[in-house]
């Protein structure tokens, strides 16, 4: 039996201190670090927007709705982001009034904007993938104002230049892709239409309120580093 016990203990022993090797041979791996995507905004970019115009002061007002497309070039240091963009779209917002008048019947008159856009700056503070930012520049349209009576239909279009002023939000969803959404207030100056029939008439400054979300692809590599 002593001898039994002997072997035994001598044999938990070896195991023992085969085992307190094997560990003390093992190297000591950290634990992997995770990875983070930092972006960067400059670059230039492409893409697509649409939305929705209402004007601001007028009665009738003039609504409807705008598609088109988008370019610009951003720079970044730190995390302030300057760009320029310009935009082009075409439009259908619009307007109408009708009444009889004695003497001439049922008189209507139409006002519409079929196409539009911007020429901006924008000035910014990202937050990795998330921009916040402010934006002004040049802002245009082309405007086509008709009138109908005693059955004829004379119409007028002219070109309207101003400002813009605004504010959005933009994003990355992906690599290269991002998505915004925009408020601008666009003031285009007045312009006399039908002089050419010797019956000017002044349109008035048109002031329009505009909503707009775009999706955009950047060029080059935004995510530059890993850690």
């Amino acid at each position: 039996m002593k001898k039994i016990l002997l072997a035994s203990a001598a044999l938990i022993a070896l195991t023992g201190a085969a085992s307190a090797a094997d560990l003390a041979a093992r190297p000591y791996t950290k634990a992997p670090v995770a990875m983070a995507s930092v972006y960067n905004w400059t670059g230039f970019y492409l893409g697509l927007v649409g939305g929705g115009a209402w004007q601001a002061d007028s009665d009738p007002k003039m609504k409807g709705g705008f598609v088109g497309g988008t370019a610009g070039y951003n720079w970044q240091t730190g995390n302030v982001v300057f760009g320029l963009e310009a935009d082009a779209a075409w439009a259908d917002v619009s307007a109408s009034v009708a009444a009889g008048v004695p003497g001439f019947g049922l008189v209507s008159a139409s006002s519409k904007t079929d196409a539009m856009g911007t020429v901006r700056g924008r000035i910014g503070w990202a937050v990795n993938n998330v921009l916040f930012y402010g934006t002004g520049g040049y802002a245009w349209i082309d405007n086509k104002i008709s009138g109908s009576a005693l059955g004829v239909t004379v119409s007028d279009s002219k070109f309207h230049s101003g400002w813009t002023v605004g504010a959005g939000v933009e994003a990355f969803f992906a690599p290269q892709w991002s998505v915004k959404g925009e408020y601008l207030y666009r003031s285009l100056g007045s312009e006399t239409y039908f002089g050419n029939i010797g019956a000017p008439a002044a349109s008035g400054t048109l002031n329009f309120h505009t909503v707009q979300v775009g999706v955009n692809y950047h060029f080059g590599a935004p995510v530059v580093a890993k850690y």
